[in-house]
């Protein structure tokens, strides 16, 4: 088989996965360094700590927001800050590494757009179950929004499996991975409710797919018919 010479060896990643990404990557980076000593001076090894206290999503103030009624826009910010904070450097990579895998697909198929709005509302989402539920005092990290990523990926999945007349059931396989590795730290290791927001944003990104996707809502509706 032969193939054209100017043909990519590595099918490229659309343009807003690649920005998302790299402002992921470049905090991340930012911190890490400053946390090594290399940047930033003695005072940088505590920066991860206080840009989560500036910036990530507090349950706290998310408490005090429903029970005052008030929103201030240096807390409203965190609904979405919180998604470029990480606990670690390695926290970091495996949520971009999801990102890139996740993202193409998803916006490849669906368009930038799409892609952003799956990204973003999934997190805010997700935060906002987190507050309701958890009585955790933080919630860091992208993994929200990349559950959301996933939950498109899955609902394409299953309208592909369906259309091929394969188990539908088997898109679902990802997330039910992800989850059951979470629940082996969570018993073995300790944890955090953060979960609450995955799952949150899973479903967000799920139901907004099947709304923004091509013939999505139609073909749920078609399938549901036949059943």
């Amino acid at each position: 088989m032969t193939h054209p010479h100017n043909e990519a060896p590595i099918n490229p990643l659309p343009p807003v996965v690649v920005a998302l990404f790299l402002v992921l990557a470049g905090i991340e980076l930012v911190i890490w360094l400053g946390g090594q000593g290399i940047i930033g001076g003695p005072a940088a090894v505590g920066w991860r700590s206080s840009m989560i206290e500036s910036y990530g999503f507090s349950g706290r103030a998310f408490d005090w927001m429903l029970e005052t009624g008030q929103t201030p826009p240096e807390l409203m910010v965190r609904f979405v800050s919180y998604l470029f904070l990480h606990a670690s450097f390695s926290h970091g990579l495996f949520a971009m590494v999801i990102l890139l895998a996740m993202g193409k697909i998803v916006s490849e198929v669906l368009g930038a757009l799409a892609f952003v709005t799956i990204f973003f509302l999934s997190g805010i989402m997700g935060a906002v179950a987190f507050g309701l539920i958890s009585d955790d005092p933080w919630l860091i990290g992208a993994f929200p929004s990349v559950y959301g990523l996933i939950g498109g990926f899955t609902f394409l999945l299953w309208m592909r499996l369906g259309t091929a007349g394969a188990n539908q059931y088997r898109a679902f396989s990802l997330i039910g991975m992800l989850l059951a590795v979470q629940l082996i730290f969570g018993v073995f290791f300790g944890g955090t409710n953060d979960w609450i927001a995955d799952i949150a944003g899973f479903i967000v990104g799920f139901g907004l797919t099947v709304v923004l996707v091509p013939g999505g809502r139609a073909g749920v509706m078609a399938r549901i018919r036949r059943r």
